[in-house]
């Protein structure tokens, strides 16, 4: 039972060392890896599928080259070329942000080696905890088994005695009367209803008679 509250009270440990790994990776990697998804490489998609539309038109033109006016190649070789150094510059300076996206990793892989140390060192401990507890068990001497009877007595004659829930005398004396009575009794500490035939029901601090030993542990007897 000891062992097994050892062994929750370090995966409780561990959970919330988990925790704060998430909340770490959130905040220090997942957030500016979306913003980064959702700013700058959704700005150069834009500019690539613009460069790759006004790509498309300048080839057209070119091919008519002679049937169209020269102004209107002229200002298709333009937004082309202006769209190419919009999409090219725009990757030039995400790939010049290498440093930080790499240090956002970083800060991940170090989040991620923290989060494994700590837990190492919890199931370390653990596992030392648990080592004790089987070295003092293994050192204790064994037991064997004995099993306790339901109701077992032991009378000694002149002296009142407790065993097992039932206290017992060799001897009562009647309300009101010196008489003593030769046949040994016990007194009830608790209540019993019976559940076999033959079996004596009693109240807690009834007076029972014993009439007869049948075995070393079992009697017969009547209520007072």
């Amino acid at each position: 039972g000891l062992a097994l509250l050892d062994a929750g009270e370090s995966m409780k440990q561990m959970a919330e060392v988990k925790d704060s790994l998430d909340i770490n990776v959130k905040q220090n990697f997942i957030d500016p890896l979306q913003l980064l998804q959702d700013k700058d490489l959704k700005e150069i998609g834009h500019h690539l599928k613009k460069l790759e539309g006004r790509r498309l038109d300048y080839d057209y033109k070119k091919k008519r080259f002679g049937k169209i006016p020269d102004e209107e190649v002229k200002q298709a070789v333009e937004k082309f070329e202006e769209s190419k150094e919009l999409a090219e510059r725009s990757m030039f300076n995400f790939l010049e942000n290498d440093v930080e996206q790499v240090s956002q990793l970083a800060v991940f892989v170090e989040a991620a080696l923290d989060y494994h140390k700590q837990s190492t060192e919890i199931l370390e401990d653990l596992q030392s905890k648990l080592q004790n507890r089987i070295n003092v068990a293994s050192s204790r001497p064994k037991r064997e088994f004995k099993p306790k009877p339901v109701i077992t007595t032991t009378l000694e004659i002149g002296d009142n005695q407790q065993h097992n829930g039932i206290a017992y005398s060799s001897s009562i004396k009647s309300s009101g009367s010196s008489v003593h009575m030769d046949q040994p009794c016990c007194q009830a500490l608790y209540d019993f209803e019976p559940e076999n035939e033959g079996e004596l029901g009693f109240k807690e601090g009834d007076i029972i008679t014993l009439t007869n030993q049948i075995d070393e542990n079992w009697y017969e007897g009547m209520l007072n």
